[in-house]
């Protein structure tokens, strides 16, 4: 989750030179900076769940060309506009910008697992943002709230996505560009939530 940022502006390289200096990550959107802040156990935890799931899938299938990567990893989706995902998915050739790993520009798919205060952000303008880039197969959405998962999945002949909605442990997420299936279970996985938080967030 991003806070709001300061009013100052600041160029791209002074953006990165802040980020080395701090040690704490920021999304940059057109000269502002916005600090990423530190997330709930929930929020650690669905990640990590979710990419043993994936990694698993992809290690079996032996997919040598498809790699899963944590939240470390900025990307662009679009000029002077810099994000990090929960966590991503990249197939085939890694492309980066500049001479260091640090910002993907083509993943296959992007996770955001969102919060009350960061939802219109991340299923909105954002969401735009990561459906523009043309890499894009699957952008995942998972709330930490309640038992909750969005996917936008790219059609394979038009130029359009599919909006998918799941909403049961029982329910499986088919991510297929990348052929891996998952479950909200495993999502889920060690996370309790209370009955009634889970009724006040269905209405």
């Amino acid at each position: 989750m991003a806070t709001n940022p300061p009013s100052d502006i600041y160029t791209f390289e002074e953006y990165l030179a802040i980020e080395e200096e701090s040690g704490v990550k920021h999304e940059y959107i057109d000269g502002e900076i916005f600090a990423m802040t530190g997330g709930t156990k929930r929020h650690a935890m669905i990640p990590v769940n979710s990419t043993r799931v994936i990694s698993n899938q992809i290690i079996e299938q032996d997919k040598d060309n498809c790699d899963v990567a944590s939240g470390d990893l900025r990307v662009k989706v679009a000029e002077k506009k810099y994000v990090y995902p929960d966590f991503l998915v990249v197939c085939g050739n890694d492309e980066f910008e500049g001479d260091n790993e640090t910002t993907l520009t083509n993943p296959t798919l992007v996770c955001e697992v969102i919060s009350e205060s960061s939802k219109d952000y991340d299923t909105g303008i954002k969401s735009e943002w990561y459906r523009n880039l043309e890499s894009l197969k699957h952008y995942l959405i998972i709330y930490q709230s309640r038992v909750y998962v969005q996917l936008f999945t790219r059609h394979t002949t038009q130029d359009a996505w599919i909006f998918r909605e799941f909403n049961t442990l029982s329910d499986v997420v088919p991510l297929t560009y990348i052929n891996v299936d998952l479950p909200l279970s495993e999502i889920y996985r060690g996370i309790e939530f209370e009955s009634d938080e889970h009724i006040s967030k269905q209405s």
